[in-house]
Parts: structure tokens; sequence; C-alpha cells
């Protein structure tokens, strides 16, 4: 597993990567100052604004957390902390494997789930909802329940990627149920999780990945597409977000953006996977590649480094 210390700090610099290549008009809003929580853990990390769960205490769990969901030693959710220690509950296995997650203001831990190595009928069951692990008792249970998603046999995936907003507290889910290799049939839903509405929906779109940036030009959602291996931008208006705008690639044409981290110094990092809306390729690789991108505001033009 891929580990080194990390901070998470949206600079003024992505401002700029974003009024050179996405912005159209000027707009006047402050730029958020984001809380860093440093991990140990590139891939699998504390939102921007996460908190620590409350039941850490009880627990005895301290800081430096790994949550890991890579299932090579745990099903489900484990979390690695302070000198090589564990917290695993055999609870967190209920709901066989889980993918990407975001941490909210609380310490509430928001996750979707992600098919792995074989598919059941109840899988596919698990598939549409999303899930969470409570801030004050640390149990892990379904949130919300999606009727409208179907995965099935020719494609296994359901609810895929999350992103939090620290704003305004609201989650960004993204659905790849009946998309294929040739058409895009995603989802992208925005959703309140005071009361589990959904506020609005985003449709024909695959999402593979799901970030939120915060400028002075707005706010704006990062995304990796399970469609190509561009990496887009869509400007977030109220409860709808505009059209994608691609910003760059990943030089293999095979690889598509599944994890998108925001650094300092107008720098990315970016975790990729082989993807083809089936089981077989995201199984198969499931450490994945690396990259660091970076923009130039002189040039205008972004750099893909493999790290």
């Amino acid at each position: 597993m891929y580990k080194k210390y990390i901070s998470i700090v949206l600079s003024l610099s992505i401002v700029s990567i974003l009024s050179y290549i996405v912005i159209d008009k000027k707009e006047q809003q402050q730029n958020k100052n984001i809380i860093s929580i440093k991990q140990i853990n590139t891939i699998y990390t504390f939102d921007q604004c996460g908190a620590e769960g409350k039941f850490f205490l009880e627990k005895g769990i301290v800081q430096p957390v790994t949550i890991d969901l890579t299932q090579k030693d745990y099903k489900g959710i484990v979390l690695y902390y302070g000198e090589n220690k564990v917290y695993h509950p055999k609870g967190w296995e209920r709901f066989e494997y889980l993918g990407d997650y975001v941490v909210d203001k609380k310490g509430n831990l928001y996750l979707v789930p992600m098919p792995f190595i074989s598919i059941t009928k109840k899988t596919f069951d698990f598939l549409k909802n999303l899930y969470k692990v409570d801030t004050d008792t640390g149990k892990l249970s379904s949130f919300m329940h999606f009727d409208d998603v179907h995965p099935s046999s020719t494609n296994p995936f359901g609810l895929n990627a999350i992103a939090y907003d620290c704003n305004d507290s609201t989650l960004w889910v993204s659905a790849l149920d009946e998309s294929d290799y040739q058409t895009q049939r995603g989802v992208i839903y925005h959703i309140d999780p005071k009361n589990k509405k959904i506020l609005s929906k985003f449709e024909g779109w695959d999402a593979l990945a799901l970030t939120l940036a915060y400028t002075d030009k707005g706010k704006f959602l990062f995304m990796g597409s399970a469609k190509d291996s561009g990496f887009y931008a869509a400007k977030i208006e109220k409860d709808s977000i505009s059209k994608p705008i691609k910003l760059f690639e990943i030089p293999n044409p095979e690889e598509h953006i599944q994890k998108i981290i925001i650094h300092e110094n107008n720098e990315l990092e970016i975790k990729t996977i082989p993807f083809t809306y089936t089981l077989i390729a995201e199984s198969s690789n499931k450490d994945g590649n690396y990259y660091k991108a970076a923009y130039d505001k002189n040039s205008k033009k972004w750099s893909i480094e493999r790290l």
C-alpha cells in the first residue's frame, strides 16, 4: 500500500488553474480556508474538513489514523492507528466490500460500495446503498437506498464515488449502473444528508471519481471519467452543475482516474485503474497507478508525472 504523510490543502494556485481553463466570467467569493488533517495513506484519507469520529475517544483510537478499504487483510473497512494498532469490528464486514468515502465535520463517515472478486444477488442489493459509520457509536449501517440504481451481471457497478461539500454539508454521489463502454447512463446525485433528500440529479455522466474544489471563482466538482482517461471540472451553481470540461488526460488511455487529492503548489495527486465496466479489470489491479498533475499558470499547460 502506497503510504506517506500528506497535508490536504487547497491553495490559491488551484484558483489559477480554474481561472485560465474553466472560468469564462469573473465572480467574487472568498476562498475557503481548508482545515488540514494529516494521514499516512495518500489514497484513503479524511476529506478536507473532516473531523475525527466521536467514538475514537471511547475506543482509544489516536492519530495518526489510516482508513483502509483495500480489502487485502480485512473485508469492509478497517482503521489503522497509533503504532501498528487495528480497529475492525466484525459488524463492519456485513455489507461486504466498500470503496470511496468522505468524513463530515461531525466525524460521520459516508461510504459507497465496491464490487470485488465475486458477485452474488446480495451484492447487487448492497451496491444500491449509501453507507454511514455513525460518529457517536461507530456503527456501520445502510444510510440511503437508491431504487433507481440497477447493477447487473453485465455491469456490476452501482453507487461508486462520493464527495462532501464543506460549505453546506451536502453530498455528491455518482452511480454507474446501466452504462456500458459505448454509452454513458450514469447519474450524479446531490444529497442533503440531514433529511436524506435528493436535491438534484445530473444524468448522462459516468464519474469514477469525485472531489470538491473551493475557489474565489466559485465551487467546482472535479471528476475522473469512467468513459476515458480524462480529468474534468464542472462548476456548481446552487443545486446544479455545468457541463463538465476536460482539463487533461492521463497518458495511458487504458487508465481511468479513480481518486483525486488536491495538494498545494498547483498539484493534484491521482490514482488510476484500468476500467471497462467489468469486474475483471477492476479486481485485477486494485492497487492502481499514481500520478502527479501540475498546472503552470504561465504556460497554461498541465504536466503529468508517474509516481
